[in-house]
């Protein structure tokens, strides 16, 4: 088994859902970023047992050469989406993103499927974008 496999059991024995892991150099600092979900949200209490439970698995696999310190936490309420699966858990929010093409899209996800996404904008309705073609995106909050 990988250790990404051996982390989303572990996610889903406390009842929470693996967003994404993913190593970032912050100040000279190498974190090992593991974010999750949660119907509701995710709280500071799941972030810190859920750390206490995946910390010694990472000393027997270490994710990276040298020193890192591993980072919990919820993706946020802005946030990247890099797979369909994050799109599918990310339907009826504010989606912005850029295809392929430079053409740039923003507005409520209705639907995603692994082959496509489904945008309400208010410029031109219902746009059907397929999943391929997207570029970059991102999950935005209106404040």
């Amino acid at each position: 088994m990988s250790l990404e496999s051996d982390i989303k059991k572990m996610v889903q024995s406390v009842g929470l859902g693996l967003y994404d892991i993913g190593i970032v150099n912050e100040n000279e600092n190498t974190i090992y970023r593991v974010s999750v979900t949660a119907p509701g949200g995710v709280s500071l209490d799941q972030c810190a047992n859920l750390s206490h439970l995946i910390s010694p698995l990472l000393d027997i696999t270490a994710p990276v050469s040298g020193d890192y310190r591993l980072e919990v936490s919820s993706p946020g309420i802005e946030r990247r989406l890099k797979s369909a699966d994050h799109f599918i858990q990310s339907i009826g929010e504010k989606v912005s993103l850029s295809t392929l093409e430079k053409e740039k899209i923003e507005g409520e996800l209705i639907n995603a499927t692994t082959e496509e996404i489904t945008v309400q904008t208010k410029e031109n309705g219902l746009v059907t974008i397929p999943f391929r073609s997207i570029s970059k995106a991102k999950t935005y909050f209106e404040w």
